[in-house]
């Protein structure tokens, strides 16, 4: 009989996270900054796995022992920036591990009534699994805890009418830097990245070259995400910052480079290639090639003939 896995411990509130860590009651219920870098907090009474309510901003200074986030170990030798939005579980090894830094947790509630609580969503990051953290340069790391610093110098004071928003622009400002830095982080890790798309190239070229593939349908974002080991979310940014292209538009254009090779090559009608190529009904096939090329296949074909 296997083992069975321990159920996760939901955390619904900083009130909540507060008393679970053995801390005072919060200053505010919806918001709280942790500064680990000045005030020791023992991470091993947080119950493993669980679960928040809430969202997670961290700066980490040093990461010596392995989170695990979704279904993946992953090593920290540097410090970073991580990101977990409400009700993603967290399983952590912390036994060893060094968690210095600040971390900004915040309800969802704490943004209603403002423009930001939908524009948050935009902020991809908040997808982005473990391994894809983002690692600051010492001029960023300041920006960052400066703002931090903030946010926590204005929880320290009494709550009036202008609290909420000057802590949401805080937020916003924090998130915004991390913008800018995540398109650094994909424009200096260029070759890396290039290596990447290669990789997904060469993947999809022995997938359309490879007539049982099909019977799995045609690719998807996910299957490309899944082979180099990433989320959609991280590889869309990426591809978007190297090749103004996004993972869907990559598999069309192969699927467009093939459809044309087994137009201008073979016999086959058009469904019988909108067949082999995965498709599940020939107007999807031709529907794309047109919206592609200005042309439906037929055309296409006659005019290369």
């Amino acid at each position: 009989m296997s083992k069975k896995e321990n159920k996760p411990y939901r955390i619904e509130s900083i009130s909540e996270l507060r008393r679970v860590l053995g801390l005072p009651k919060p200053l505010h219920p919806l918001i709280m900054v942790s500064n680990s870098m000045e005030r020791m907090i023992d991470l091993s009474l947080m119950p493993n796995p669980h679960i928040k309510s809430f969202y997670k901003i961290s700066y980490l200074k040093n990461i010596t022992g392995q989170l695990k986030y979704g279904q993946r170990y992953y090593d920290f030798e540097e410090g970073g920036m991580i990101f977990i939005s409400p009700n993603q579980l967290i399983k952590t090894d912390d036994s060893t591990t060094d968690h210095s830094g600040y971390t900004l947790f915040f309800h969802p509630d704490f943004l209603l009534g403002t423009s930001f609580a939908t524009k948050i969503q935009q902020y991809g990051f908040f997808s982005y699994d473990v391994n894809e953290a983002l690692h600051l340069s010492e001029r960023e790391k300041t920006s960052v805890i400066s703002v931090f610093k903030m946010i926590e110098e204005e929880l320290l004071l009494p709550i009036d009418d202008f609290s909420q928003d000057i802590v949401v622009n805080q937020i916003e400002l924090l998130l915004n830097y991390c913008n800018r830095y995540y398109k650094r982080q994909f424009t200096t890790r260029k070759s890396v990245n290039s290596s990447i798309l290669q990789t997904l190239e060469t993947y999809l070229d022995d997938y359309l070259n490879n007539k049982n593939s099909f019977n799995n349908g045609i690719p998807t974002v996910q299957s490309l995400a899944d082979h180099v080991n990433l989320t959609p979310r991280y590889l869309s940014d990426m591809l978007r910052t190297l090749t103004s292209r996004n993972p869907q538009q990559l598999i069309h254009d192969k699927l467009i480079e093939r459809a044309k090779e087994l137009l201008s090559t073979s016999d086959l009608s058009v469904s019988e290639i909108a067949y082999k190529m995965g498709f599940e009904y020939t107007q999807s096939f031709s529907r794309l090639f047109k919206s592609k090329t200005n042309q439906s296949p037929l055309e296409f074909r006659k005019s290369f003939n």
